[in-house]
């Protein structure tokens, strides 16, 4: 099992930047991969990267080149840094480990909430 741990939400300005954090309870490297969704009010949970247990990243489409996903295995945590955010970035943050075995299971945090507005 893990637990996760989001943080960094907060208002922030259009075009302004935020760096999230997920810590897990666990060692990282043992985790298979963690991501990062966003749920919006009213919209469904949204895809936005992912980073494997070796260190390999995804991307959902609509957000690659403004989002980066990074992780400090030292610390058990990702990062996802966000830049020229926008008021459609509005929403929950969320953090998810997928551990493979001994069954394939989904772990979710509790989600940091940012607000884009002026």
């Amino acid at each position: 099992q893990v637990q996760l741990v989001e943080s960094g939400g907060a208002l922030v300005q259009p075009g302004g930047s935020l760096t999230l954090s997920c810590a897990a309870s666990r060692s990282i490297s043992t985790i298979n991969a963690m991501s990062w969704y966003r749920q919006a009010p009213g919209k469904q949970r949204e895809f936005i990267a992912a980073i494997t247990s070796a260190g390999s990243t995804n991307y959902g489409d609509s957000l690659k080149g403004r989002f980066t996903i990074s992780r400090d295995t030292t610390k058990n945590t990702i990062f996802l840094q966000m830049n020229s955010l926008k008021p459609e970035d509005t929403a929950v943050y969320i953090c998810k480990a997928l551990l493979l075995t001994p069954e394939v299971n989904d772990y979710w945090g509790q989600g940091t909430q940012v607000t884009v507005s002026s």
